[in-house]
Order: structure tokens, then sequence, then C-alpha cells
């Protein structure tokens, strides 16, 4: 941020400038009154107009100083400024202003462009970002309905086997749910980013929401036979539930995915510092530090591989629910040696 002493300073030497040009003219009124007094012994008519012309030769003196001043330390930045929103409304967003004067010479209209040139550098970003969003939902979306597609054309045979039709039926259901999924996380994020969410807070017992939701998965946790390790201590929070449902059911989807069958999966709760510490760990494949540093951007998938069980925005959505509720979020992972999530919430 530019330092707007340095306007102040400006400001005070156009008013001192201001002054001595009136000063410098009214000087001048009062030396030709002088003058012409002392040379026509008195005659008004003379005076008066004599007066009167220099007023008038320094009013048009001041004039063309302002019009100069006004041509170039107005209207050309205000120029710059009306072409550049002009272009920013049109959709374009590659606009740089360069400031006029140098840093310790900045004036306002110095300031309006770097800030117009910081607001068309976001533009530009959320522009990119939006165009990757779509792109990526309409990838997501197409994915699925192809195979849907496919698995309608093959049921439509009258000849197919039993087998065959159990298995294009599964595969409906699952391309469907995920279909399903993919809506239902578009809209939260949606609603989460775009609305100012209300949250409502009333305290819950957060131990028996994470127990809860951890026995959901028991199918899945004896289909990949994993062993999974829990350590929930009695814990009670006042925050919003259903957003934090949200978080718990995502990181513990996401360890299942990412843990290979006979795996290890560990879930903790506990208080530390008057701080509530939810902790998922698996020992699935885990992420280098770069993937680590997108992990929590839409439709990212660090192990694409697996990218047939999800759609990329599980650990987008619980980045923005943290975010929302107050709170904080950590991964700690080493390639092939697992994953930990870490949450970190205020207990009131």
């Amino acid at each position: 941020m530019k330092n707007n002493n340095k306007n102040v300073s400006f400001s005070l030497v156009g008013f001192l400038l201001f002054f001595l040009t009136i000063l410098t003219t009214s000087t001048l009124s009062i030396m030709v009154f002088h003058t012409v007094n002392q040379k026509t012994n008195g005659n008004t008519n003379i005076i008066i107009w004599a007066v009167l012309g220099i007023i008038l030769f320094g009013s048009a003196i001041c004039c063309l100083c302002d019009v100069i001043r006004r041509k170039f330390m107005v209207e050309k930045p205000v120029n710059l400024i009306l072409e550049a929103t002009k272009k920013i409304a049109a959709g374009n967003f590659n606009i740089k202003l360069y400031p006029l004067h140098e840093y310790v010479k900045y004036d306002n209209y110095d300031l309006i462009f770097e800030n117009i040139n910081t607001m068309t550098e976001e533009l530009s970003k959320n522009k990119i970002l939006n165009n990757d969003f779509i792109s990526n939902v309409s990838h997501e979306i197409k994915t699925p309905l192809t195979v849907i597609q496919n698995y309608a054309k093959t049921l439509k045979n009258e000849k197919l086997d039993k087998d065959k039709k159990d298995e294009c039926l599964n595969g409906l259901i699952f391309q469907t749910k995920k279909l399903s999924d993919l809506i239902t996380n578009i809209l939260k994020l949606n609603k989460l980013e775009n609305q100012k969410t209300v949250t409502e807070k009333k305290k819950f017992d957060l131990a028996e929401l994470v127990r809860i939701n951890t026995l959901q998965y028991e199918n899945l946790f004896e289909e990949k036979s994993l062993q999974v390790n829990c350590d929930i201590d009695e814990i009670s929070i006042t925050s919003d539930a259903s957003l934090i449902e949200i978080v718990v059911n995502n990181l513990i989807s996401n360890a299942i995915k990412f843990t290979d069958n006979s795996g290890k999966i560990e879930i903790s709760l506990k208080e530390e510092l008057n701080k509530i510490i939810l902790k998922v760990k698996d020992s699935g494949c885990g992420i280098s530090s770069e993937v680590g540093k997108r992990i929590f951007d839409k439709f990212y998938q660090a192990d694409t591989t697996r990218s047939t069980q999800g759609n990329g925005l599980g650990l987008a959505l619980v980045k923005k629910v943290i975010d929302t509720i107050g709170g904080e979020i950590a991964v700690e992972s080493k390639i092939g040696k697992g994953s930990t999530f870490i949450i970190k919430l205020n207990k009131d």
C-alpha cells in the first residue's frame, strides 16, 4: 500500500502555487494602481481602466495556467481511467496503467491507477478460474453421462444375460450417484462462495457426530478390509453441526478412497490449548509438497488413477467450510507413507 501522506504534501504545494498566483496578481494590481495614480495625478477614470486591465490580464494568465494544469494533471489521467474502465466493462482485463509520477511524488490519480491494476489482476484471475470451473464441470458431467448412455444402449439388447444386465444396472446406479454427488457439492460450494452464509451456531456433541458419521462408512471399511482406529474424547462445541458434518464426511471418504486394501485409517478428536483438534490419518499413497499446495483447489486431483471415485471438489468444499466457520486446516503427508488432515476449531 502506498503512503497516503504524499498526497497531503502534494495538495499543499498546489495550494501554495494557487496562493502565489493570486498574490502576484494582487501585487501587480497595487503596483499598477500606484504607478498610474502618480503619473495621472489621481485621474480616476484612467486608474479604474488600468486596474481593470491588469485584473483581466492576471485573470487570463490564471485561466491559462489552470487550463494547462488541468490538461496534464486532470484530463490526461481521467481520460486514461475512462479508457481503462471502458475496456474493463467490455470484459477486457488485460489493462495496465502506469503511474504518471515517481512513487515519492504519487498523487491520488497514481493511486487510482494502481488500484485499477490490482482490480484487473484479480478479475483476470477470477475469469480464468471461472473458465476452468466451467470446463471442469462440463468434463465431470460429460464423463458419467457418456458411461450412462453406453450402459443404456447395452441394456436395450434383449439377448443380454442376467450377469451383464446386473453389471450395467450397478454401473448406472454408480454413475448417477456420482452425478448427484457432483451437483450436490457444486451447489454447496456455490452457496458458500457466492452468498453470505449465516451459520447456525449451537452447542452440540461433536464426539457423537464424529462417531455417527464414521459408522456410516462401515460397509466401505469392510469391503477394503481397512483397520480403523478411533481415539475420540467426549467434546462438545458451539458451531454449525451441518457444516462440520460436511468436513468429517469428506475427510473420512477421502481417506477410504486413497487407502489401499488392508490399509489403516486413524481418526482422533482431542482438545489442546482450548482448541479442538480433529485428525484423519490414512496409510495411503501420500502426496508431495507441491501437490499439497494445490490440494484444496477446486477439481484438483492429485492421483488421477483414482479420479473415477471423486470429482475433486471434496477438499475444496472442506476448505471453504473451515474458512466459513472460522478454523484452520492443514495436511501432513509423505509419498508412500499416507496423509494426515488436521482440523483446528474454536471450542466456542
